[in-house]
Order: C-alpha cells, then sequence, then structure tokens
C-alpha cells in the first residue's frame, strides 16, 4: 500500500455528507498500522536535527512536544477506542483540507524513497488531533519565540501565532481549531 493512498480514501470519505469518526478512524487506524518502530524513529531524529534550529531557551520544550503529541499519537491512534458514531465537527475545514494534506507529502519528506513515512504521520497526527480529539494541532502549553503560548479560553482554543501563517499555503494551521489569540 502506498503511503499516499490515504488522500485517495480520505478523499473519497469526504464525498459523503457526513463523516462520522468512526469512519475517519477505520482509515487512520489502517495508515498507522503500516507505521513501524523504525519509521518513528527516523521521524524522532529528523525532529531532533529540525530542532537544532529553535532558539536553545524552546529547543527541549520544541522537542518534548512534538516528539511526544507528534510521533507518539501513532500510538495512540491505535489504541484509542473511546470514539463514537457522531459526525466530525467541521466537514468543510476537512473538506478544504486536502490541497494542503497533498502538499504535505511533496513538502515534508525526510527522505527521497517512495516509502518515506513521515509525511504519513503527520496527516495522520493532524487528521487526528482535528478532528477526532477535537484539540489544537500543537497542545495547550505550547510555547512560541517571545513567552507566548496555546492557551484555553472559555472553552476556545487560542494560538498567538495562527495569523502569522494565513498567507503560507503550506502551513498545517490552516487545518487547526484553534482561533488567533485576540490582541497580539
Amino acid at each position: 500500500m502506498k503511503v499516499e493512498s490515504i488522500l485517495v480514501e480520505l478523499k473519497e470519505l469526504s464525498n459523503q455528507n457526513k463523516i462520522t469518526k468512526i469512519e475517519l478512524m477505520n482509515i487512520l487506524k489502517k495508515y498507522a498500522r503500516i507505521i513501524s518502530a523504525y519509521d518513528l524513529m527516523m521521524a524522532t531524529a529528523y525532529m531532533r536535527k529540525d530542532g537544532e534550529f529553535v532558539q536553545a531557551q524552546y529547543r527541549e520544550k520544541y522537542l518534548e512536544i512534538y516528539i511526544k503529541y507528534f510521533i507518539m499519537r501513532m500510538k495512540e491512534v491505535l489504541d484509542n477506542e473511546n470514539y463514537d458514531d457522531s459526525p466530525i465537527s467541521d466537514k468543510a475545514n476537512f473538506d478544504a483540507s486536502f490541497p494542503m494534506l497533498e502538499r504535505t507529502f511533496e513538502k515534508e519528506r525526510i527522505s527521497k524513497s517512495e516509502d518515506d513515512k513521515f509525511p504519513l504521520i503527520y496527516v495522520i497526527t493532524s487528521i487526528y488531533t482535528t478532528f477526532i480529539l477535537e484539540e489544537p494541532i500543537h497542545p495547550v502549553g505550547s510555547e512560541f519565540p517571545g513567552n507566548l503560548k496555546i492557551e484555553e479560553r472559555n472553552g476556545k482554543f487560542l494560538c498567538p501565532v495562527k495569523d502569522n501563517q494565513k498567507d503560507n499555503v503550506n502551513a498545517i494551521c490552516h487545518l487547526c481549531l484553534a482561533e488567533q489569540t485576540p490582541n497580539i
């Protein structure tokens, strides 16, 4: 099975009037099963290398969050049986995400191999976090330069840097349900 095939299956699901969490999880689990421990180790090594460019005072927090909430989410996807047959909360956002998800498979590769699973991990984590958990892609408490953090206020998730990415067509922020933190 080709890793990019997840996009075909998600697109087919998108053609339905409503998408249930069970239907979405069946696809996510199917593809999470083809991600090996080796793939996760390669992704972790890549993120550690990429973290070298993060300012020193944020680097360890960055790595902890990305490895825990990005890479290790694959195990959570496989183990999660705590979802129901309810429809996903924002089908319009799901439907609109396909061009960005397709670009993810182009721009997030860590090798030239067709079997590179990093883009698949990226897509599964983003879809799972947004539409199954209904949480922001960066977890609450994630820090950005300037002591800015993802927050939850009155049941809404707020991101201090969301608007900074509005012109970046490749930013996963377009999928994220967090709103821009007001007055920043």
